[in-house]
């Protein structure tokens, strides 16, 4: 499950870039919170688990007795922990106390510098083990429900990964939880090679070597999560694998949710000052669920009419005045991409991923080393965390180009005349593609696609966008000609570039930025242009 690779995050928008560099001093792309989750997978099935108290040679009946002596050690461990290393161990009478926030008090009053700083409990929700009778066989039998049991939080200034914690819960099946954060981690890396920085709470307003900063971040990617978590399961959880060893099981490793933060950090806050109002302005008012979809690589239904559109889940767009400043936040099925201020100076886009199956990864198939690779769902493992970065880093993209796009003064017309005239290439005239025609039109909205935006396109997708019913081979043939000589018109016009070695197509930053405004101004509406021209 380690990574041997990092993701290509060293560069950002270049729309964004070109039209705002003069205001920007630099750019850093990486993790900011990653939630991992340690799971004994088999023992989420109520039959494994009884399976399991067989092995034990534990009736069912017995399984509280059983489950109890069990959490009585753990909760024994907790509290031998805390005594060895002579720090507090604190119990908290509501889930609702921030346990972040009064771990950060303790450690100015204690003066640490590294290590542990508190080990605090608490009675939280979880997935859980009761047992259950059934009527009408007169049996009884294992069930997994939603119950409440006490959770241990270790909260530790680690030497590599700075301030995080380990969440342990005390019952079967003894889910963990490690929280940490990429920038937390950064300063740590910074501070060993001697890099000099300034940094608030979680977010960086100064590094003198953005270059080397970007690299170690990158190199966040390449981590042996095992050998570096497992004295960790050690430390918190001594138990594991006396739980682990009746049916010879190991804990999985799972990212259950990260955010991936691109940070533009400019050269002081008034420039940023007058732009941010403007960014949260079209962020809020332009983007609509199409765009928001794209950003965040889901399949768009198009306007035409011509496609049936096959997602059902929600679109929420919303805007939040909170002390620091406002966020703008767009969702898509649970996963999520915003926009805030951070620090009066720094533009961060965030993208968060809770449901990583809305996204692919191009992998053989689990179990089949050797098998072929093709685009399959995006996994929970951290087999595929370097895939949630380039997922990730490829939102806030798209998203930058979107508001490089849309913002400022550069007007729709300098954006059309790019495109919208015929060109003369190799004594071959190609004329311009027309926006407002329905048939450019169409064609312009489905190389958009959020489906396309990551992967590509291929000749054959348009045909099945932008052709109704079955073919015979001979009108298939005709479709991909025609197909074809569109694509060729719009590599022409700059808009689309072949990926080298693949029959795919990818659009342009260029493409990008005037796809955004062209489509924006089809869907305008003509009340609010005649307010803007009046």
């Amino acid at each position: 499950m380690s990574n041997t690779s990092s993701a290509n995050t060293n560069s950002v928008s270049k729309p964004f870039l070109s039209k705002y560099g003069s205001f920007i001093q630099g750019t850093l792309s990486g993790f900011d919170r990653l939630r991992l989750r340690g799971t004994l997978r088999h023992l989420y099935q109520p039959t494994v688990m009884e399976a399991y108290l067989n092995a034990c040679r534990v009736l069912i009946k017995d399984f509280g007795r059983f489950a109890n002596s069990l959490t009585e050690r753990v909760k024994a461990a907790a509290y031998a922990l805390a005594e060895r290393t002579q720090r507090p161990y604190r119990y908290l009478n509501s889930s609702q106390v921030s346990k972040e926030q009064l771990a950060r008090q303790i450690v100015p009053e204690d003066n640490l510098r590294e290590g542990l700083i508190a080990v605090l409990g608490c009675v939280e929700p979880c997935l859980s083990y009761v047992v259950r009778g059934q009527r009408e066989t007169k049996q009884i039998r294992m069930e997994l429900e939603q119950r409440k049991c006490l959770h241990f939080y270790y909260y530790y200034l680690h030497p590599v990964l700075g301030f995080m914690h380990v969440r342990v819960q005390s019952w079967f099946p003894f889910m963990i939880n490690i929280c940490l954060n990429g920038r937390e981690w950064l300063s740590r890396q910074l501070d060993e090679v001697r890099v000099d920085y300034r940094k608030k709470d979680n977010c960086f307003i100064w590094i003198k070597d953005l270059t080397k900063a970007q690299e170690l971040l990158d190199q966040q990617l390449q981590t042996d999560w095992p050998k570096l978590l497992n004295p960790l399961l050690g430390d918190c959880h001594p138990l594991h694998r006396q739980i682990c060893r009746p049916i010879g099981q190991e804990y999985f490793g799972s990212a259950s949710d990260t955010e991936y933060a691109t940070d533009i950090l400019f050269k002081d806050a008034e420039s940023l000052g007058r732009l941010y109002p403007r960014f949260v302005h079209h962020g809020i008012s332009h983007f609509a669920s199409p765009d928001v979809m794209r950003f965040l690589g889901r399949s768009v239904p198009t306007t035409t009419g011509r496609v049936q559109g096959k997602f059902q889940g929600e679109v929420i767009s919303d805007v939040k005045h909170r002390p620091e400043g406002i966020r703008v936040k767009h969702s898509v099925n649970g996963n999520s991409i915003k926009i805030y201020d951070k620090q009066g100076s720094v533009l961060r886009v965030e993208t968060t991923i809770i449901r990583p199956r809305d996204f692919k990864s191009y992998r053989r198939a689990e179990g089949d080393p050797k098998g072929k690779r093709r685009w399959r769902i995006l996994r929970r493992g951290l087999a595929d965390l370097k895939r949630r970065a380039e997922v990730s880093h490829a939102a806030n993209e798209r998203y930058l180009a979107a508001l490089a796009s849309t913002t400022g003064s550069i007007r729709l017309s300098e954006l059309a005349a790019k495109v919208c005239r015929p060109l003369i290439r190799e004594r071959k005239r190609y004329r311009a593609p027309n926006p407002w025609s329905e048939k450019d039109g169409a064609l312009l909205e489905a190389i958009s696609r959020g489906e396309f935006a990551i992967n590509g396109l291929r000749n054959r997708d348009l045909q099945h966008l932008l052709y109704r019913g079955k073919a015979c081979p001979e009108e298939k043939r005709r479709r991909a000609a025609a197909i074809t000589r569109q694509l060729r018109l719009l590599r022409t016009h700059g808009m689309l570039k072949k990926v080298s070695g693949t029959h795919r197509y990818i659009v342009t930053s260029e493409g990008r930025q005037i796809l955004t405004a062209l489509l924006a101004a089809r869907q305008a509406d003509v009340d609010k242009l005649t307010q803007l021209a009046a």
